[in-house]
C-alpha cells in the first residue's frame, strides 16, 4: 500500500516495506485475528489494519490518515498486488485475466487454465472508491521497476485502466483524497477470493455494508473466547504468553487451517499432522477435533491404511507403507473421548476409499482414490487400523515399514523386516486405551486379540528394546539395531525414551535411566538445545 503526495511526490507506506525506509517510527501490533502497522513521516499519521472475515474468504485492510501538518495535502493510495491463482505464480502468471466488474466495480482476477479451480475468482476492491487501476505489472513497475520503486508512482499521473489477457497480471488500484490540516480519513481495501463471478459479487458487496469494524468484532470476539478457556500462570512470564493464547491461536490457525507450515506448503492436509494438531483443541474447540477426526477417517482404504496427506480440493494424495498411520486415528479417539464424554462420535459412519495398491518395491504412490462402497463406524474404522498395526518382526517389535513418525527413517525398514521400537510404545499407548473401549461395545474378539499382543509387545520392548542404558530406537532389515551404543550415528534417540515414559510400559528403573542418559546426551545446556537424537546421520549408506 502507497501513500503518494501529489505536490512534494514523497511516497511513504504504513509498513517498512516494500520502501525499505527507516525515516520516522516504525509500530507494529499483532493480536488474535489482526494485525495493526502505525507510522508518522512527512507530516502524516499512519495506521493499518489487517484483519480476515471469521467465515468469508475476504481480507480487510482500512488505512487510517490524519494530516499531521499545517499544510492542506493532496495524496493518492495505491493498492498493489501480485495474482498467483495456482500452485506459483511463474507457472501460472501467463493463464491469468483480469477484468473490472460491472456490477460491483472491483477487479476480478480468473486462471481459466486451472484443472481445479477454473471457475473461481478472486478479487480486489477499495470499497467502491477506486478512480483509476491497472491489471499490468510491467506498467506500474516499469521494465525493470521494483516494489521500492514502482513507475507508475514517479509521474502522478491516474493508471491506465488497462485489463485483461497477455500481461504480466497484477492488480494495482487508486484512490484519491484531500486532507486539511489536522482531518482524518479511512481507505478500505477488500482482497479475497470465491467459487464463481456471482458469489464474488455478493461477498464484494456484502464486505463493502459489513465494514471493517464489525468484522474486525467478530474475529476479536471468536478468538478470545478460544483462547482464553486454557490459562496458566508459572513463574516463567514467557512461558504463559505462549501457554496462554499463542499456541492455542498457532494451533488453529496455522496448522489446522491454513496448513501452511515449512513442509506442508500445500495447504494439504497430513493424516497424522492435523490428528496431533486437533488434540491441543479439546478444550477449547472440540467440534474443531470432532469435524477432523471424522474428516481423517474418511480417508482410510478397506484394507485398513490411510492416506499419508491429500488434497482436499479433490482427495488426491499419497499412498504410502509408513507404519505409525494406522495407529493415529486409534489414539487421537481415545484421547478426544476421555476429555470430552462424547462416545457417540464412535457411531458416526463414513466410507472407505478405494485405490491402487502399491508395486513391491515402491514407497509410495500419488494418485485420485475412488470412494468405497463398504462404509463403517469410527469404532470400526480405528479398530481396522490397529488390526493392520499388528504385524510383527523377528524380535516380536512392529515393523518400520517406510517411516514411523520420522520419514526420514524411510530406509530402515522398507525391506520389510524393519523393526520400531518407538512405534512398539505408541502402539502399546493405544492399544491399552483402546481395548475398554472394544469391551465396551462387546467386540470381545478385538479386546482378547490387543490385550494379547499388549503383553506380547511389552515383553518384546523389554527383551529387545533395552540397549543397556536406554532404550533402541530400531532395527534394520537385517537385524542391525538403530539407536544402540555400537551406533556411530543415531546412538540415542529421544522419542525412545520419552514414549517409554508416557506409554507407563517400561519398567519404572529402565524409564528414570533412558531418561538420565537423554538428559546427559541430548541436552546441550550452553547452547539452550535439546537434540532429537545424536550423532546425526552424516555418512551412514
Amino acid at each position: 500500500i502507497y501513500v503518494s503526495d501529489e505536490d512534494s511526490a514523497v511516497v511513504i507506506s504504513p509498513t517498512l516495506k516494500p520502501l525499505n525506509s527507516t525515516e520516522g517510527v516504525h509500530l507494529a501490533r499483532h493480536g488474535f485475528g489482526y494485525s495493526v502497522f502505525e507510522r508518522e513521516v512527512d507530516g502524516l499519521t499512519l495506521e493499518l489494519l489487517q484483519t480476515v472475515h471469521l467465515e468469508s474468504s475476504v481480507k480487510f485492510s482500512r488505512l487510517r490518515i490524519t494530516n499531521r501538518s499545517v499544510l492542506r495535502r493532496r495524496l493518492s493510495i495505491t493498492f498493489y498486488a501480485e495474482w498467483v491463482l495456482g500452485a506459483s505464480r511463474a507457472a501460472n502468471a501467463a493463464f491469468v485475466t483480469t477484468a473490472i466488474d460491472e456490477t460491483t466495480g472491483a477487479m476480478f482476477a480468473r486462471n481459466p487454465w486451472s484443472l481445479q479451480s477454473s471457475a473461481q475468482v478472486a478479487f480486489a476492491d477499495m470499497a467502491g472508491r477506486q478512480t483509476s487501476w491497472t491489471g499490468d505489472r510491467r506498467e506500474f513497475l516499469g521494465a525493470f521497476g521494483q516494489l521500492s520503486d514502482p513507475a507508475a508512482l514517479r509521474t502522478g499521473a491516474p493508471l491506465s485502466g488497462v485489463t485483461g489477457a497477455g500481461f504480466d497480471p497484477c492488480c494495482a488500484m487508486q484512490t484519491r483524497l484531500t486532507l486539511e490540516p489536522s482531518a482524518s480519513e479511512e481507505v478500505v481495501i477488500l482482497f479475497g477470493a470465491a467459487a464463481n463471478e456471482a458469489e464474488a459479487q455478493s461477498l464484494v458487496l456484502r464486505a463493502r455494508q459489513q465494514g471493517v469494524d464489525s468484522a474486525h468484532r467478530q474475529t476479536k470476539q471468536y478468538w478470545e473466547e478460544t483462547v482464553d478457556s486454557v490459562q496458566v500462570k508459572t513463574p516463567d512470564r514467557s512461558f504463559d504468553i505462549l501457554m496462554n493464547g499463542w499456541l492455542l491461536y498457532q494451533s488453529l490457525a496455522c496448522r489446522m487451517w491454513a496448513r501452511s507450515g515449512f513442509y506442508q506448503a500445500s495447504g494439504a492436509y497430513g493424516f497424522r499432522d492435523q490428528l496431533q494438531d486437533s488434540l491441543s483443541l479439546l478444550t477449547s474447540r472440540p467440534e474443531v477435533a470432532r469435524e477432523h477426526i471424522l474428516r481423517a477417517a474418511a480417508r482410510q482404504f478397506s484394507e485398513g491404511d490411510f492416506q499419508h496427506w491429500w488434497l482436499p480440493a479433490n482427495g488426491a494424495g499419497v499412498r504410502a507403507r509408513i507404519s505409525d498411520d494406522t495407529i493415529w486415528l486409534a489414539y487421537c479417539v481415545s484421547h478426544y473421548i476421555k476429555v470430552t464424554g462424547d462416545t457417540a462420535i464412535l457411531d458416526e459412519s463414513t466410507a472407505y476409499i478405494d485405490g491402487q495398491h502399491l508395486a513391491p518395491a515402491a514407497h509410495d504412490a500419488f494418485f485420485v482414490p475412488s470412494l468405497s462402497e463398504e462404509t463403517a463406524t469410527l469404532f470400526e474404522h480405528c479398530a481396522r487400523g490397529l488390526d493392520r498395526s499388528l504385524a510383527k518382526g523377528a524380535h516380536g517389535l512392529p515393523l518400520m515399514g517406510t517411516g514411523d513418525w520420522n520419514d526420514g527413517m524411510n530406509r530402515v525398514g522398507e525391506g520389510g523386516k524393519g523393526e520400531s521400537v518407538w512405534l512398539g510404545w505408541f502402539l502399546l499407548t493405544t492399544l491399552t486405551a483402546f481395548i475398554p473401549v472394544a469391551l465396551d461395545r462387546l467386540d470381545n474378539a478385538r479386546a482378547t486379540a490387543w490385550t494379547a499382543r499388549a503383553a506380547e509387545l511389552t515383553a518384546a520392548l523389554e527383551r529387545h528394546g533395552w540397549d543397556g542404558e536406554w532404550y533402541r530406537r530400531g532395527f534394520f532389515d537385517d537385524g542391525t539395531p538403530l539407536g544402540s551404543a555400537k551406533n556411530e550415528e543415531c546412538r540415542i534417540d529421544a522419542i525412545a525414551q520419552s514414549w517409554a515414559v508416557l506409554s507407563g510400559g517400561a519398567s519404572s528403573k529402565r524409564a528414570a535411566a533412558a531418561m538420565e542418559q537423554s538428559y546427559r546426551q541430548l541436552v546441550r545446556a550452553d547452547d539452550g538445545l535439546a537434540l532429537l537424537f545424536t550423532p546425526p546421520f552424516d555418512k551412514s549408506s
